[in-house]
């Protein structure tokens, strides 16, 4: 395992290469083709096993590593993540603007935190799908921001700040008659293509400053996409650590979906049938039938990993009484008695386990019985493949924020954990 620091070092390339879901699982495919994955095309016929494979679909990715000894029935083992973070997204007809400045036409993503986006240089990133069905990757680098409204035209702003999303979010990226301006036309020109040559596109906005180290000893760690970049790159190096010594018990498996923002409910989130379309193949390479097949899933695991509440020191009213995770102390086990998350005894114990293996500390989140929590992809795993499923991740503040904060003791001892789970 990596030290601390170099691991974090990492972490922060990996968050720079990932300014969207496409843009993530093209980065963790780059990773894994640089380490002799094979790549594998849904649309083809898998006959024989593949050891270390992966698939791409669209903006998620699922990847695993097979021990020689798989058979059948052997189990698997899962990491689940999401690829994809809040923000806005490129609307239609997305060149706009008024009193002489150019606009972005935008709609919200998911469930930012929408002041955390004004007043910072933003970029486009995204697919552009052209008109013979290809895919091609884009992004501007800085090139939009919201600007907030000045304090002498809104004297009352610092006592309470109200955002209309249509009227107050639309990023300007320049000045000029918008009728001669074309934003596509300038995405697809970065792409080394013709506007005319776009016929479709998936384009989101993020924040452009780089991930930073700071505070006391430099303990503490900003970035944008921490929710939930930190749980994919800490799933994509314990595979890669895997793959070097399989465990010879499971198969284990990173499954970092799309759309957790949004519900998961899409052909690439959790919701969708992507998980369950690649143990089902790969298990089929195994010799598997349907019985054999359901026999492994009875004896598999997954972890699914996602960002986490660290008590947040000017509002603790917020969290728990009594269980409240500071910075620095360790993963999360985020356990919910309405199972928003997926965690019981059984998966306490397991992660109890992994943390003890990797000599990682490890605490409990539990929400505030008056601030209902959200929920991630665990439930949705559990219930749609009746796999045993315990939640877990990093502790944040500002989650769901244009940057969010965390302990670099925290983001290490998540990927240690993970590569005990792994490790069987």
């Amino acid at each position: 395992m990596q030290t601390a620091s170099d691991y974090v070092a990492d972490l922060a390339r990996f968050i720079s290469a990932s300014p969207s879901s496409y843009h993530t699982a093209a980065e963790a495919a780059r990773q894994l083709d640089d380490a002799g994955f094979a790549r594998l095309d849904e649309a083809a016929e898998w006959s024989t096993p593949t050891q270390r494979g992966y698939v791409v679909r669209d903006g998620a990715i699922i990847a695993w590593v097979a021990p020689a000894t798989a058979g059948p029935t052997t189990p698997f083992r899962v990491l689940g993540a999401h690829t994809d973070s809040p923000g806005f997204k490129l609307k239609p007809k997305p060149t706009t603007g008024s009193h002489g400045w150019l606009q972005a036409g935008v709609e919200v993503y998911g469930g930012p935190l929408l002041n955390s986006w004004l007043d910072r240089e933003l970029e486009l990133a995204g697919r552009l799908v052209t008109t013979d069905g290809r895919e091609v990757l884009v992004r501007t680098g800085p090139f939009l921001r919201i600007p907030q409204l000045a304090i002498h035209l809104d004297r009352e702003a610092n006592s309470g700040l109200t955002l209309d999303r249509q009227r107050h979010t639309a990023p300007v990226y320049g000045v000029g008659d918008r009728s001669q301006a074309d934003l596509l036309g300038h995405l697809a020109g970065l792409a080394g293509l013709s506007g005319d040559d776009v016929a479709g596109y998936d384009v989101l906005t993020a924040d452009t400053a780089a991930p930073a180290r700071f505070g006391l000893d430099d303990a503490l760690f900003a970035a944008g996409r921490m929710d939930n970049l930190t749980s994919v790159f800490a799933g994509l190096h314990a595979l890669l650590g895997a793959a070097s010594e399989p465990s010879p018990d499971h198969v284990s498996v990173l499954a970092a979906f799309d759309h957790e923002e949004l519900g998961s409910e899409t052909r690439s989130g959790a919701s969708g049938p992507f998980l369950d379309d690649v143990l089902t193949r790969v298990g089929a390479t195994l010799g598997a039938s349907a019985s054999q097949r359901l026999q492994a899933y009875a004896g598999s695991w997954c972890l699914s990993a996602d960002a986490g509440h660290s008590v947040h020191p000017n509002y603790p009213e917020k969290h728990d009484p009594t269980n409240q995770p500071v910075a620095g102390r360790g993963p999360l086990l985020k356990i919910n008695a309405n199972q928003r998350y997926a965690t019981d005894a059984h998966g306490a114990a397991l992660w109890a386990g992994a943390c003890a293996a990797a000599g990682v500390p490890y605490q409990e989140f539990v929400s505030n019985n008056t601030v209902p929590c959200g929920s991630t992809i665990g439930p949705l795993t559990a219930t749609r493949l009746g796999i045993r499923t315990v939640d877990v991740g990093v502790p944040l503040l500002s989650m769901h924020s244009a940057r969010e904060l965390a302990h670099v003791d925290d983001l290490h001892g998540l990927a240690a954990a993970v590569g005990a789970f792994f490790a069987g």
